[in-house]
């Protein structure tokens, strides 16, 4: 089994819940990027956004993905919606020794609902006020970023199931 398992997707595809589920089912260690830039920083993300600006952000996940994928035990890395498309990110994960990436995949109605209660949460949405707009913007973005998500070496649709049967799908292909 891989050493380091990274998983991708939108934000609202589910990589930090499946990503603890799986760190539990299988033992490994579990790291949020979001969070772990947050804790090494002493801010939110939603603060680093409104003190410095996106590319500032990009910087620092770059950075901590480096450190965090260089890490020899037992992982899983639950990314950023936009981890891989930005800055180098996508070849510090294809080139970190004995990985795997899986991509949740999830609908863009699917996103809409699970996005909708939580947008003041997430910089990149929060000024987004009614469903057609955030519609329109996850479909957007989704059509910039499935390049790089595609590239995931699994790819598993996280539509309609409860976190364990996506675990027990990803175990699946991990074993």
């Amino acid at each position: 089994m891989a050493e380091t398992i990274f998983l991708f997707g939108y934000m609202g595809a589910g990589k930090s819940v499946i990503g603890k589920s799986l760190s539990k089912s299988i033992n490994y260690d579990f790291y949020d990027l979001d969070n772990f830039i947050e804790l090494k920083e002493k801010k939110k993300i939603s603060q680093i956004f409104n003190d410095f600006n996106e590319v500032y952000f990009r910087n620092l996940e770059n950075k901590y993905l480096k450190t965090l994928s260089q890490g020899k035990e037992k992982k899983i890395i639950s990314l950023g919606g936009g981890t891989p498309c930005f800055k180098t990110n996508i070849d510090v994960i294809n080139n970190t020794p004995n990985s795997i990436t899986i991509y949740l995949k999830a609908s863009v109605s699917s996103l809409i609902k699970r996005l909708r209660d939580g947008k003041n949460k997430r910089p990149i949405i929060s000024h987004i006020k009614s469903d057609n707009d955030l519609k329109d913007f996850i479909t957007k973005h989704l059509f910039e970023r499935s390049f790089y998500y595609e590239k995931a070496d699994f790819k598993i649709n996280t539509d309609n199931l409860e976190v364990n049967e996506i675990t027990n799908l990803i175990k699946s292909v991990l074993a």
